[in-house]
């Protein structure tokens, strides 16, 4: 170890005199070269000194990651153990099992196998406990760190020992990993008879191929009069295949990005290079805070082209271009080196971070900096961040009950136990929450001895403790004491009352444990708000036509 450590101090030695001499001509060269002097022998003398071994790897990484971190988020060190993460985000696949996993007090579980992978093939469910991997205990370990050890090179074995619910002792599933390929496209079919639907989840290798089929098979086979495109917590991907889909919506030779940073090389324009496959049929792409980067390229250039109406929430606003560099030992840089400008010349880049406060935060681009373009049409946009939607609408919100009833995975385990005792239920479209799936789901609810918090009494609790410590409490605590009888919630009625979005949520998971990913969009497109205004837009062809053309001049607000 000793001769390894004295190895990577001679090589940091050479690196950094390297830089120095192609560095000459730059006026930091001289800074360069005195700081990773420094850096080398700050990291011998801890060798030498500190009272602890020293671990040469994480102390490193720890050092690079604290670095990078003064920079922006999209800045990361990829040593080779996450190499795999890597490739899932840029090519959609990885080496593994081929399932989606969470926490669950002690235990990683299974939240969805990937329908015709190991997991699903081999008959590991949602809900399914993972106990140990290859002997290793899984008890107590993070998803990253099960993560790590499910995933490996495809025709690997593995050895999974699960825990159950229902069956009385853990078990053994043998499975091989296989190289897993997360579709781009979970769903897309006909909303009704005339508009359609595509849902895209990501923007890896062949993404534009496969919206380009799907979009003609919607078109072949029905009376296609228009499509619902839905970007919404899609965070992106690859440039080129954002470009790939404004082809099939818009002419040859039209700008839909553009890239502009320090390094000259990097200052690129992105054309449609093909043919377009239809001009004509109207388009909404569905937009939230969770579209970004070549989701808001996409859905930036639709809009500054005229060519669509985006509808929903402003998106988040990640207009920073990334590239990846191979470094030593198998690992990888990923660097920011310029920022997107969609056809208008607006930047997509909500957040400054070449500007930090005094505690080292970036913020917002503040309203006096932002600047008014034009689309096609003439309509007024404006950058300083994300894509304002053209008509937008509030997120529906979810009760205290509901968002206690996921975060504490009562649904998802109710949703389990539903799977265990009917063998199917009718399709993801069809399917509902009866009266009595739903009064089994209260005494379910029941047996679980569930509790939780209403955001009047966390408010109550507040200004109990800030009374105190004005040494007001004794004077108002008969009134407090009435505040609490009155805010009492009743865990009955709130089941009642927010009945309806409970059941929609305890629906999607339901039709995820029969139908997989497909079963989980289908089931929430009946009645989806955002969709039935989609659809409502296309249908009704001369408001859809007086947004695009400025009438009226500003984005419509639908709550």
């Amino acid at each position: 170890m000793k001769k390894y450590i004295i190895y990577c101090f001679a090589m940091l030695s050479v690196l950094a005199t390297t830089i120095h001499a192609f560095s000459q001509g730059k006026n930091n060269d001289f800074e360069i070269s005195k700081n990773l002097d420094v850096f080398t022998e700050l990291y011998k003398q801890l060798d030498i000194y500190y009272v602890d071994d020293v671990n040469p790897g994480e102390l490193m990484k720890s050092g690079i990651d604290a670095m990078l971190e003064t920079l922006d988020p999209f800045t990361n060190f990829i040593p080779e153990a996450e190499i795999e993460d890597y490739r899932l985000l840029t090519t959609g696949e990885y080496g593994g099992i081929g399932a989606l996993i969470h926490r669950q007090g002690d235990f990683v579980v299974i939240s969805e196998p990937y329908l015709g992978f190991p997991a699903e093939k081999n008959g590991l469910l949602a809900g399914d406990k993972i106990l140990k991997v290859d002997d290793q205990d899984a008890t107590g370990k993070s998803t990253d760190d099960v993560s790590k050890i499910l995933k490996g090179e495809p025709g690997t074995s593995i050895r999974i020992l699960v825990e159950r619910e229902g069956i009385e002792k853990p078990f053994l599933v043998e499975l091989q990993r296989e190289n897993i390929k997360i579709d781009n496209i979970p769903y897309y079919g006909m909303l009704n008879d005339n508009v359609g639907y595509i849902k895209l989840t990501s923007f890896t290798q062949n993404a534009g191929a496969e919206v380009k089929k799907a979009f003609l098979e919607l078109k072949d086979d029905h009376d296609l009069k228009g499509l619902v495109f839905d970007l919404r917590g899609n965070g992106g991907g690859l440039l080129h295949e954002a470009v790939n889909i404004v082809n099939i919506f818009s002419n040859e030779g039209e700008l839909v990005v553009s890239t502009k940073g320090k390094d000259s090389k990097k200052n690129n324009s992105y054309y449609t290079t093909k043919k377009p496959t239809d001009l004509e049929i109207p388009l909404v792409f569905l937009v939230d805070p969770g579209s970004a980067s070549a989701s808001e390229i996409v859905s930036g250039a639709i809009q500054d082209l005229d060519r669509g109406i985006i509808l929903g929430q402003r998106t988040y606003g990640k207009g920073l271009v990334q590239n990846v560099f191979p470094l030593s030992y198998n690992s990888k840089v990923k660097v920011t080196v310029a920022k997107y400008y969609i056809p208008s010349g607006r930047c997509i880049q909500a957040i400054d971070y070449s500007h930090k406060d005094d505690e080292g935060i970036a913020h917002k681009i503040p309203d006096s900096l932002i600047s008014e373009f034009s689309t096609k049409n003439g309509r007024k946009v404006y950058d300083g961040g994300g894509i304002d939607p053209d008509i937008k609408m509030e997120p529906e919100m979810l009760s205290p009950i509901a968002m206690a009833l996921f975060t504490k995975y009562l649904i998802f385990d109710y949703a389990t136990k539903f799977h265990r005792e009917h063998d199917s239920i009718p399709p993801s479209r069809e399917f509902i929450i009866t009266e009595d799936m739903y009064q089994d789901f209260i005494s379910y609810v029941h047996s679980r001895d569930f509790e939780y918090t209403t955001a009047s009494e966390k408010n109550l609790k507040k200004l109990m403790e800030v009374a105190e410590k004005e040494k007001y409490l004794d004077d108002i605590q008969d009134e407090i004491n009435l505040l609490e009888t009155k805010l009492m919630h009743n865990k009955d009625e709130d089941l009642l009352t927010h009945r309806e979005q409970i059941s929609e949520i305890l629906k999607i998971e339901i039709a995820s444990r029969y139908y997989y990913q497909k079963g989980k969009v289908e089931a929430n497109l009946s009645t989806d708000p955002e969709i039935k205004m989609a659809i409502e837009l296309i249908e009704e062809k001369q408001q859809y036509t007086s947004i695009l053309e400025g009438i009226p001049d500003k984005a419509e607000k639908l709550d």
